[in-house]
């Protein structure tokens, strides 16, 4: 991207280029004076670490992969720009997409790389995670286990999680490059991307715990004789005679005492046990359909008080972007960041600026493991040197 001087015009001209009428409220990709677009941040209390700008220890181009990186183990990184353009999506498409390359990964990492939008008011030096934000959005990786983008809304004073998580695959998770894209529609529908592929898609409403229209009458009780079992013994069946008397285990019919056996000296022989194939278990009687069996019982719905009919979910004005993390692992490289009203255009700049790097990434990684592997130790993808203790963004 340019320069934060040119970086709104530059924006729009690339927008007309592509024939399309998309609105670039920002985008960056750290070729220019980065340190005059972002300002750092340090909260009260917190031990801050340094931010740089390199394309990584390996890389398919090194001027085209220059990224943001946070530099330091064990401390809290926080980075925000103002926007040239406030940021919508009221009444229109809203799409956030970056890049985050988790350089030191290894298979034990945990940690997050989340990008946040704020409103109007921030106060960019002590950007904390204690600060409001519109949306937080970006993969969540932790152990062998977790591998899944956190979308997060800022509504009304709380932080609404999604209600089912977007789920990466176990190959997904690893040290390559990989783009983010979130994709907020004015109908109330969104969808959520993973390298240019769609991985979530649905209502705002229903994905995520926003009011709803009617809500669980909290005076509606269930009555004391609601039946719920779907299932009942039969009445008719009845236990076999004799069903109690037949052992678990038999003395194996095929044992023999052995040949240097001496009852005086070794007591009566007696052959070992065996489960007995005649032996059924407990017995049970059969099920059979309830005749009282009414349904699940749900209590009757109400207005909700909170829900506002024809509101629009997840509509904001955003004037800053920036991370705000706590980082254990040092190396996490974000870039290519871009907010704009239009899918297509973000579509169009990720095959642009993220399919090269994707396609090239696995040859130089392989090669620079193969010319920085210590003497005597095979390299293997992920084994970077570092120690890949846990760590994690630092969110509630």
């Amino acid at each position: 991207m340019c320069s934060s001087d040119l970086m709104p015009l530059a924006a729009i001209a690339l927008a007309s280029l592509a024939g399309a009428a998309a609105e670039v409220y920002f985008e960056e990709d750290f070729s220019g004076n980065w340190e005059k677009t972002w300002v750092t941040g340090s909260p009260a209390g917190k031990e801050m670490g340094k931010w740089a700008v390199t394309p990584g220890k390996w890389f398919v181009d090194e001027e085209v992969n220059k990224g943001l990186q946070v530099t330091e183990d064990m401390r809290f990184h926080s980075l925000t720009a103002k926007m040239p353009k406030k940021a919508s999506s009221k009444k229109k498409d809203l799409v956030l997409q970056f890049s985050a390359k988790i350089e030191n990964h290894q298979y034990a990492f945990c940690g997050g790389g989340y990008i946040k939008l704020m409103g109007d008011g921030l106060k960019q030096e002590t950007f904390g995670g204690d600060d409001p934000y519109h949306v937080m959005f970006g993969p969540d990786l932790c152990g062998y286990d977790v591998s899944h983008i956190h979308a997060i809304f800022g509504h009304k004073g709380e932080n609404l999680l999604k209600t089912e998580k977007v789920s990466l695959e176990y190959s997904d998770k690893n040290e390559y490059t990989h783009l983010y894209t979130l994709h907020i529609k004015p109908d109330g529908t969104y969808e959520i991307f993973f390298d240019l592929e769609s991985k979530a898609a649905g209502k705002l409403v229903e994905d995520w715990p926003f009011p709803k229209p009617e809500i669980d009458d909290p005076e509606d009780k269930k009555p004391d004789d609601w039946v719920e079992e779907t299932e009942i013994d039969d009445p008719d069946d009845k236990k076999p005679d004799g069903y109690d008397d037949i052992p678990a285990q038999i003395a194996d019919p095929d044992a023999t005492k052995p040949e240097d056996w001496d009852d005086e000296d070794d007591g009566e022989w007696e052959p070992p046990l065996i489960d007995n194939p005649d032996f059924k278990g407990e017995w049970q009687a059969k099920k059979i359909e309830n005749p009282a069996y009414k349904g699940e019982w749900n209590p009757k719905q109400i207005p909700n008080k909170d829900y506002v009919k024809g509101e629009q979910l997840a509509a904001f004005d955003a004037k800053y972007i920036g991370f705000e993390l706590w980082i254990v692992n040092n190396g996490t490289i974000f870039d290519n960041i871009l907010v704009t009203d239009d899918i297509e255009y973000a579509k169009k700049q990720g095959e642009k600026l993220w399919r090269p790097t994707s396609k090239g990434e696995k040859e130089v990684k392989e090669k620079w493991d193969k010319e920085n592997k210590p003497e005597g130790e095979d390299g293997e993808d992920g084994e970077d040197g570092e120690d890949g203790e846990d760590g994690e963004d630092g969110e509630d």
